[in-house]
Formats: C-alpha cells, sequence, structure tokens
C-alpha cells in the first residue's frame, strides 16, 4: 500500500517538476524578449537623429529615408512577432542601403555626428543581435520541450503552445555566392 501510495506521489511531483520547467521557460522567453524590445526602441530612438543627420546630405536619395522612416513605423505598430521581424528586417535593409549611400557623400562621411550615430547603430545592432540568439536558443528549447514525452501531456493538459522565433530576413544570407572559376 505505501508503496503505491510512494509511487503515485513520486509520478505527481515529477508532473509538477515538468510543470515548473515550462513556467520558467516562459519566464526566460518573456525576459529574453524584452531585451529585444528594448534594444529595438534603443535602435528606433536612434533613427529620427540620423535621417535628421542625413537629410541635408542627401536631397537626391529622399527614397532612402522614407523606407527607413516607414519602416520603423512598421515596426512599432507591429502587433506578432513575426510582423515585426519582418519590418525590422525591412528597417536593416534600408539602414544598410542608407550606409552605402553615405560612401558617396564624403562631408557626411567625415560628420562626427553622422560617425558617432553610426558607431552608436554598430553597437545596438550587436546587442540586438545577441538578445535575438538568446531569445531564439530558449524559444527552441521551449518548443522542444513541448514536443517531447512525458512533457507534451503537460503542454497539452494546460494550453503551453509553440513560440515563434524572432528571426530577421536577410536577403544577402539567401542568395547563392558568385563563384569565379
Amino acid at each position: 500500500m505505501y508503496v503505491i501510495l510512494a509511487v503515485i506521489v513520486l509520478i505527481a511531483l515529477y508532473f509538477i517538476y515538468i510543470y515548473n520547467g515550462f513556467v520558467s521557460l516562459k519566464a526566460a522567453i518573456d525576459a529574453a524578449w524584452s531585451d529585444i524590445e528594448v534594444q529595438l526602441k534603443r535602435r528606433h530612438d536612434l533613427i529620427p537623429a540620423l535621417v535628421e543627420t542625413v537629410k541635408g546630405y542627401q536631397k537626391y536619395e529622399k527614397s532612402t529615408l522614407e523606407d527607413i522612416v516607414k519602416a520603423r513605423s512598421m515596426s512599432l505598430n507591429a502587433s506578432s512577432i513575426e510582423e515585426k521581424a519582418k519590418a525590422e528586417s525591412e528597417l536593416s535593409h534600408a539602414l544598410s542601403k542608407l550606409f552605402a549611400l553615405a560612401e558617396a557623400y564624403p562631408d557626411l562621411k567625415a560628420n562626427t555626428t553622422f560617425l558617432k550615430l553610426q558607431n552608436e547603430l554598430s553597437n545596438i545592432e550587436e546587442a540586438l543581435q545577441n538578445a535575438r540568439r538568446y531569445y531564439n536558443a530558449v524559444v527552441r528549447d521551449y518548443n522542444a520541450k513541448i514536443e517531447s514525452f512525458p512533457d507534451l501531456i503537460i503542454a497539452k493538459k494546460f494550453n503551453f503552445t509553440p513560440r515563434e522565433y524572432f528571426e530577421l530576413e536577410d536577403e544577402k544570407e539567401k542568395e547563392m555566392p558568385k563563384i569565379d572559376l
């Protein structure tokens, strides 16, 4: 009798352990997403100053500045992780276009404000990439836990559902490299 009771208690404790693992991973995902949002906010806050600095130099490149402002606005209004990732990809693309165009303006390249903003944006991009990697790693662990047995029993019982990855679409990574033979 005591053996059966002990087995039931051990099984119950094991399921509690699994449940608490899900709760911990969800909290880690939420914290990691918060880190991403902090970096995105820093990036978004930097963009108006960058656009203002570049405006005087790029009279003929208005479309690039408009793309940056539009992508920033899309990201700020995005409601899902997928929408935000798409908007941030477009913003990254527009910013890289801006910095490529800056090469054509020697005065802009020498502008200390522009250089400072460019350096700050580079630091933010690095922090954002690290936050995104961590977030995606935690989401991967959480999603794997949902699909593994016996954890999936608890996941279904308590409605733990898979989370989305935060993946930026980088067109450069999708293209095949050109090789000259």
